[in-house]
């Protein structure tokens, strides 16, 4: 049985939340009507906001002066990025011509972006582990 959220640590809640996007994302894909790419898209935008409030307010502060400045400052400019194109595809819609294009392309920086997180020994998780930050805490 999979856990609550209230059952997880600061990290497992975040890869939760990754392969949730991971799995819209996927949807997305195999969708053929607008009205439900639209809502895919829309579902994972949400998502992802939600998820970028969470890491830059509590998990990210509490990571500065413990993992690597650089690493840290990369995700915060690829957030950025990421909510520059969620607006543009917030603002659009699936008749508009780059629409798939813009929701592809952020599920790539997505991705991207979740392996740097994720990777087992350098990634921002394993450092963050590895510095004793206490994840239940969070």
């Amino acid at each position: 049985m999979a856990k609550t959220y209230e059952e997880m640590d600061a990290i497992a809640m975040l890869k939760a939340d990754h392969r949730k996007v991971e799995e819209i994302f996927e949807q997305f894909e195999k969708a053929t009507s607008a009205t439900k790419k639209q809502a895919l898209a829309e579902q994972a935008c949400l998502e992802l906001k939600v998820h970028t409030i969470i890491e830059e307010e509590i998990f990210y502060p509490a990571c500065r002066g413990l993992i690597e400045d650089d690493l840290l400052n990369e995700s915060y400019v690829e957030h950025d990025a990421a909510k520059t194109l969620i607006n543009e595809i917030e603002a659009g819609g699936p008749d508009e011509t780059f629409y798939d294009a813009k929701v592809k392309v952020l599920s790539e920086m997505i991705e991207h972006h979740v392996e740097e997180e994720e990777q087992y020994v350098e990634g921002m998780f394993a450092q963050a582990r590895e510095a004793g930050l206490d994840m239940d805490d969070l």
